[in-house]
């Protein structure tokens, strides 16, 4: 089944469930559910786009700091869709761009991506933490209009912004997610109404020191949303190393990776 996976960079749980009030309404109508997960350590952003889209924590796949720029040495998402035919796209951060595809990264070579050969087929990647996430999710929208990607990655960066400028406790923080939720809602129903699953999390939270990278529970609760028929919809209680495995069931792709089952309906397992 296609698949989006959006992904909050810096979104606490708890700003997630007081600030999204579109999604909590989405959820609240029977469409979709909350869970919060527990990030792995540290609590640091490359490392654990590593450990989302691969299922390896960051002691294990060495991608331990944000300065680690080489390509992933762990089988991805990414790779998964592609060994199994499927379109592969991503609107995100260019730390993704290094991880997958190339490294270093070159801007006037990686930013706009269509190559048929890469685990990220089609691309646009920014690197500036300010760019906007009314941008992004443009951008992202674009891919999937012109591609019909079978897994779209969507990684907006204002939320992380917000924090490391302002702290966990800021009105700033706050309106970003709100203005993220309201993103959302302009595009998620017409995602769902084409048949799309949706995760929506986040790589870790945010601390009032203006940072993260600890093991503070604001930094490590995160959520995560769930839309689509493919979800249960039960009790569940979902690691973060099992996204991967996860998403790639919801792709219907063979993997070897640990998953959630609880997440999923009967029949997507």
């Amino acid at each position: 089944m296609k698949t989006i996976l959006v992904l909050l960079d810096g979104l606490n749980y708890q700003v997630a469930h007081d600030a999204m009030g579109y999604l909590q309404a989405e959820c609240a109508a029977g469409r979709g559910r909350l869970y919060q997960l527990e990030s792995e350590l540290p609590s640091l952003s490359r490392p654990l786009y590593e450990c989302i889209l691969t299922g390896v924590t960051p002691v294990e796949s060495g991608v331990v700091h944000n300065q680690v720029s080489r390509l992933s040495q762990q089988q991805s998402v990414f790779h998964y869709a592609r060994a199994a035919g499927l379109t592969t796209a991503a609107a995100a951060y260019h730390w993704f761009s290094e991880l997958y595809n190339r490294t270093p990264f070159d801007a006037a070579r990686d930013r706009h991506t269509d190559d048929a050969e890469l685990p990220i087929q089609h691309g646009h990647f920014y690197y500036d933490d300010g760019y906007p996430d009314t941008h992004l999710f443009d951008d992202a929208e674009n891919l999937r209009r012109r591609h019909q990607p079978d897994f779209l990655l969507i990684h907006p960066m204002n939320i992380d912004d917000a924090g490391h400028r302002f702290g966990l406790s800021s009105p700033q923080y706050r309106n970003a997610a709100r203005h993220a939720d309201g993103a959302l809602s302009r595009y998620l129903p017409d995602w769902l109404a084409a048949g799309y699953q949706v995760m929506v999390t986040a790589d870790h939270g945010m601390n009032d020191d203006r940072s993260h990278g600890g093991v503070l529970p604001e930094e490590r609760q995160v959520p995560l949303f769930v839309f689509g028929a493919a979800f249960s919809q039960n009790d569940a209680d979902p690691l973060q190393t099992e996204l991967c495995g996860t998403l790639c069931d919801l792709l219907q792709v063979a993997h070897d990776k640990p998953r959630c089952r609880a997440l999923l309906a009967q029949g997507e397992r």
